[in-house]
Order: structure tokens, then sequence, then C-alpha cells
């Protein structure tokens, strides 16, 4: 990563402020509604077995996540509260997780805040902070691991420490739901790519050059590679210990071969159910809720900011043009890490997909334009940042009430919010 000309402040309390923001609008209306609703209703019911020991439940997915709700249920009661505080506690801390790895990877103040302006005003990012679902704590997990990743290549004093915490929070990340896996495998290729780019074949085996002087492609690889599949292997450690049916330590490929079938067992067609073409362009939504709940006709809607997922193509797109123009490594990083993670859904044998999974890609998007825009305000040109990050507020606060489960008038004012068929 090369290092900036000037390095600015670090604008760590605007980090701090836009946090405890997300944090204070997130919690409105936590508790509405007050019964399980969309895919709550699996999650919720998978936590309080777990918690019980009794036997296997949802073992498609990954444990650590319903470990957490079923953590959320004994500390705050198995309610409303207890149910979301986890994915609400995600969502800041990913939301934090992300400008920090920002400001590390550009040393941009601009950079920063922007990005922490747009996953704020994130449609996807502010209903999953809301929801009993295992993507808001993955992808808080994934935020994390990349803030520590990319601290440890800008101080290599500090590497091995860093690699350490990224690769116990990349396995946390996929120990709660395997969408991050392709997202996880970067950093190590990364690394190994930058020790064969300076040394050639004695990258292989030397302390010299690469993305941290000093540290060999083995030590990387234990941080990175093994350590990461000891921490998700071990979020499994609950279900050694179920009365009924429990977990062997050591099946561990007999455990996946059943959770890769039953994964693609799904195919029984959703009403909301979409494909990966669709997501990039932000056609077909999810009404997590629609119906009269807790006094009032609510609803909980979940599609792309369109502001955020417009010019986050746009951005990306320029992301990719400046790498190959300039060679600076950090333009690409956002393209290949849509790529990768988009790539996963394009050839992935399940037959019933939902446009919850773009929201790792989504992210791609997000640090595309803070880069681009945070960039072009470092240069003196401030009305790109002003349109992207102004837009996407006022966007978010037009939707805001199919966001937060606010009252609608009536059972037809979802109109007012679906602006074409593929978002009813």
């Amino acid at each position: 990563m090369e290092q900036p000309a000037r390095r600015q402040s670090d604008p760590l309390w605007w980090c701090v402020g836009i946090a405890f923001g997300f944090a204070v609008l997130a919690a409105i209306r936590l508790g509405i509604p007050s019964k399980p609703y969309f895919d709550e209703v699996h999650y919720i019911p998978a936590a309080r077995t777990l918690a019980d020991l009794v036997a296997p439940a949802n073992v498609e997915h990954p444990l650590l996540g319903k470990a957490l709700f079923a953590g959320g249920m004994a500390l705050f009661g198995d309610g409303p509260i207890g149910w979301r505080i986890v994915p609400w506690a995600s969502g800041v801390l990913g939301l934090f997780g992300f400008m920090r790895l920002l400001w590390w990877a550009s040393f941009s103040r601009a950079t920063t805040v922007i990005a922490g302006v747009l996953l704020a005003t994130s449609f996807l990012w502010i209903v999953h902070a809301r929801h009993a679902m295992l993507d808001g704590p993955m992808a808080g997990f994934a935020l994390l691991a990349a803030w520590a990743f990319v601290r440890g290549l800008r101080e290599p004093t500090r590497a091995r420490w860093q690699f350490g915490l990224a690769g116990v929070l990349m396995g946390l990340a996929l120990g709660t739901k395997w969408s991050v896996a392709p997202l996880l495998v970067l950093p190590g290729l990364a690394f190994l790519w930058a020790k064969l780019r300076d040394e050639g074949a004695r990258g292989l085996v030397t302390k010299e050059g690469g993305a941290v002087p000093g540290m060999r492609l083995a030590e990387a690889a234990l941080w990175l590679g093994l350590l990461p599949l000891a921490a998700y292997w071990l979020t499994f450690a609950p279900a050694f210990f179920y009365a009924t049916d429990p977990l062997s330590p050591f099946d561990v490929i007999g455990h996946h071969q059943r959770m890769i079938w039953l994964q693609a067992s799904v195919v029984e067609e959703h009403p909301y159910q979409s494909v990966w073409w669709q997501w990039i362009f932000n056609l077909r939504g999810i009404w997590y809720l629609y119906e009269v709940v807790d006094g009032a006709q609510r609803g909980i809607m979940l599609i792309g900011n369109p502001v955020t997922m417009y010019l986050g193509l746009a951005a990306l797109a320029l992301c990719g043009w400046r790498w190959v123009r300039s060679g600076e490594m950090l333009w690409l990083a956002p393209p290949l890490a849509w790529a990768a993670l988009m790539g996963l859904w394009v050839i992935a044998e399940k037959p019933v997909q939902f446009y919850f999974h773009y929201l790792l890609p989504a992210l791609a998007l997000m640090a595309a334009l803070a880069l681009v825009t945070g960039r072009w305000w470092d240069e003196g040109r401030r009305w790109p940042a002003y349109a992207a990050t102004i837009g996407a507020v006022l966007a978010c606060a037009y939707f805001w009430p199919v966001l937060s489960a606010g009252a609608l008038a009536d059972n037809q004012d979802f109109l007012r919010w679906a602006w074409w068929s593929g978002w009813r």
C-alpha cells in the first residue's frame, strides 16, 4: 500500500460521533414489531434450542450468530430487544470498523467521514442492524477483521498482533455465515502476491520484501489462514455437547457435507427470491414486514439506497480505471472485493437467492464511492462528496418509515416507496 504524500490528522472523534448517531437512530423502535418476523422465525427458535443444548437446529448455517442471539436473550430477555440487541451492536461496531478501515487504507479524513455517512444511511445496513438475521453480525466481524488487517499493513511493527486479531475475527465472521468466505481469502492472496512481486520465487521463503518486510509467507499463512480456520471450527463447540445427536469434534468434513446438502436442498420458490444481476441494479426488494402489528399498519422494506447503489457502481468502475492508469493498489481493492463476493452468487449451487445476499458486495460499492469522492475532496473538488452524502441522507430520510417499522397511513401506503413492480 502506497503511503500518501502527507498524512492528515486522524478523524477518530468523527468516527465515534457518526457511530453514536447511528446507534441512537437504529435503536428507534428496535422492539417493533414485538413478534419475530421474516427470517427471525428461523433464527430465534434455533437460538433457544442452542441455549438449552437440546439438539441440532438450523443446521445449514454455522452456530456463532445463533449463539450470540442466545446470549442477547440471556442478558436482555427473550423478547424483541433481546432478539435484536446483537444485530444492533454489530451494526454500530461494524460501522465504526468500516470508517477505521477506510482511514488506515487512505489516511484521508474526507474519505473516512464520507464512508461513515454512506454506510450509516445504507438501507441494507440499517435494516440488518435491526433484525435478528445472521448477515449483520457476519458483516460486522468482517469489517473489524479488515480494519485489523489493513492497520497491520500500515504498521509493520505491529503486523503480527494485528494479523492475529484479523485472523480470529475472520474465523468468527465465517462462523456466523458462509457468505463472507470469498472476502476472507483476499488478505492472504494479497500478501502472497506482494511477496512474489518484490522477490520472485524467493518470496515464498524470504523475510524481505512484500507487504510486511520481516514477515515470512509461512507466518502470514498462520495468522491469515490456519488461525481463521481454527477459530471458525471452535465456533461449533456448543454442538459438541448437544443432549441429542451431538457433533463430533473430528467430523469436520462430514458435517460440512451435510451443511452444503441442506443449503442446496432448498428449492421451493419464494415470492421475494431474486438473482444476482437484479441486485446490481437494485431491481428486486423484499418486504420483511407489511401488516397491522403493535397497533398500526407497519412495513419494513429491504432495498438499496438508490443514491448509494447507482453512484457506487460508477465509482466502482472509476476505481478500476484509476488502478489501470496509476497502478495504485488502493484503487483495486473495492472492485476486487466486489467481484469476489458477487462471483460466489453467480456460481453458487443455491437455487433460491435473495437481495440480502448483496449486503457484503454493497459495502465494496460504498468503499469505492468514499475513496473516489474523498480523493476529489482532498484535491479541491468538493461538490461530488456533498452530492453523494446529502443525496444518501435525503433518500434515507424519505424511506425511514419503512426502514424502522414506522406507523403508516393504511394498507396501500407502501405505494409511496414501491417505485416500480420489483419493489412491491
